[in-house]
C-alpha cells in the first residue's frame, strides 16, 4: 500500500483520514491528545491495532506540550480521555496502559522531563514497529491454513489501514497471495461506513490481489453455491473463552459458514485478547449515532422520523470459530486454555521487547 496509516512527526501525529478514501488521500495534522481523541471518535482512523498505535502517539505528543511539572497529571488526563473514544477495541486500552506502566514510574522517580518525553516517543514508535512485525508473523502463520486457489470472504477492513501497516485478516491474505494460494477475495461492503467497499477493496486493488465486492447480504447465497472456501476476519476484542467481537455482521457470516461447513478464521494479535473479559457477554459494544445509518454520503436515505439502531460490533461465539490466528500460532478449540497459554508466554511489553 502506498499510503501510510499513521506517523509520529516531530511535533504532531500525521494521520491518514480514512473517511475520504478511496476518493482522496489526505493526512490530518494532530497536535494535541484531544485532537487525536477526536479523530479516533470520528472514525478518521479505525481498526483496533491502528487505534492503539494512534493513541500511544497521542500520549507522546501531549507530553511534548505539557509543562515539566505537570507530566504525571497530563499523562493520566490524556490516557483517560483517549480510553473513552472507542470502548470495544481492547488494543486501545492495552496501548495506553503500556504507556502509563512505563512512564509513571519514571515521572515518580523525577527523571529529567526530556528523558521522559524521549521515552514516550520511543515507546509509541516501538508499539508501531511491533504491530507491523506481529501482523507479518500472523499473516505467514495463517496463510498455511488456506487451500490452493482459495476464494476467501472477508468482512469490514482488517488490513494495513486497520493496523500499523500490514493487516490481520488481510495480512493472512497478503501472505497467502505470495504463496500463490489466493484465487479471489470477496469483500463485503460493510454498511454503514462501507469499510469493505472503500478500504478493503482499495487496499487489495493497490496490491493487485483479485477482489470482488459484494453486498453484506450476498455472502450466504455464495456459500450455498460453493463459491467461498474460507472466511477470514479480524477482531476488536477476544474474550478469555474465545468469543470474538468484530464489526457488526461478522456473527451472521459465522453462522452461515458453520451451516455450510466452511472454515471461519479470526486473525488478531495477542494484544486483542482480553483475559479479563470472561465471555463475549462482558464485552462493551459501542453504539454509534443512528444518523450514520439513515444517511449516506451526506444525503438522507431513510424517511424523516424513522428510528435506527447502530451497534458498531457484534459477538461471534467461540463455538463458531474454527481457529484464531495469532503471532503465537494457530489456536484451536477449546480456546480458553489455548489463549491463556499464549498470553502467559507473551512478553510483558506485548511485543518482543521490554518497556524498560
Amino acid at each position: 500500500m502506498n499510503a501510510h496509516t499513521v506517523a509520529l512527526r516531530e511535533d504532531h501525529v500525521e494521520l491518514l483520514d480514512q473517511r475520504l478514501l478511496p476518493g482522496e488521500v489526505r493526512y490530518l495534522r494532530l497536535e494535541t491528545g484531544e485532537e487525536v481523541a477526536g479523530a479516533i471518535e470520528a472514525m478518521a482512523v479505525r481498526g483496533a491495532p491502528a487505534i492503539g498505535v494512534t493513541a500511544a502517539m497521542g500520549v507522546a505528543i501531549e507530553l511534548e506540550r505539557a509543562p515539566d511539572r505537570d507530566l504525571g497529571t497530563s499523562l493520566e488526563r490524556v490516557c483517560e480521555r483517549l480510553a473513552r473514544t472507542r470502548p470495544t477495541a481492547v488494543n486501545l486500552v492495552w496501548a495506553l496502559e503500556r504507556m502509563r506502566r512505563s512512564l509513571l514510574p519514571r515521572i515518580a522517580a523525577l527523571e529529567p522531563p526530556t528523558e521522559i518525553r524521549s521515552k514516550a516517543r520511543a515507546l509509541a514508535l516501538e508499539i508501531q514497529a511491533e504491530d507491523i512485525a506481529i501482523c507479518r508473523e500472523l499473516g505467514d502463520v495463517g496463510a498455511e491454513l488456506l487451500p490452493e486457489h482459495a476464494r476467501v470472504l472477508t468482512h469490514c477492513n482488517a488490513g494495513a489501514l486497520a493496523t500499523a501497516g500490514y493487516g490481520t485478516a488481510l495480512g493472512v491474505i497478503r501472505s497467502a497471495m505470495t504463496r500463490g494460494r489466493i484465487k479471489q477475495v470477496l469483500a463485503c461492503e460493510t454498511r454503514p461506513f462501507l469499510q469493505g467497499a472503500r478500504l478493503t477493496a482499495w487496499e487489495l486493488v493497490q496490491e493487485r490481489i483479485p477482489v470482488t465486492l459484494i453486498t453484506d447480504s450476498m455472502a450466504g447465497s455464495l456459500m450455498r453455491r460453493g463459491e467461498i472456501d474460507a472466511v477470514v476476519v479480524g477482531a476488536d476484542r477476544i474474550a478469555a473463552n474465545g468469543d470474538v467481537a468484530n464489526k457488526i455482521g461478522t456473527y451472521t457470516h459465522a453462522v452461515v459458514a458453520r451451516h455450510h461447513g466452511i472454515p471461519f478464521y479470526v486473525a488478531a494479535p495477542l494484544s486483542t485478547v482480553d483475559l479479563g473479559t470472561p465471555t463475549g457477554d462482558w464485552i462493551p459494544i459501542e453504539y454509534r449515532d443512528p444518523e450514520e445509518v439513515v444517511t449516506f454520503a451526506g444525503q438522507r436515505i431513510a424517511p424523516p422520523g424513522v428510528e435506527a439502531l447502530h451497534p458498531a460490533f457484534d459477538v461471534t461465539p467461540a463455538d463458531l470459530v474454527t481457529a484464531i490466528i495469532t503471532e503465537g500460532g494457530v489456536l484451536r478449540p477449546p480456546f480458553g486454555p489455548a489463549l491463556a497459554r499464549c498470553k502467559a508466554r507473551e512478553p510483558a511489553s506485548g511485543g518482543g521487547r521490554s518497556d524498560r
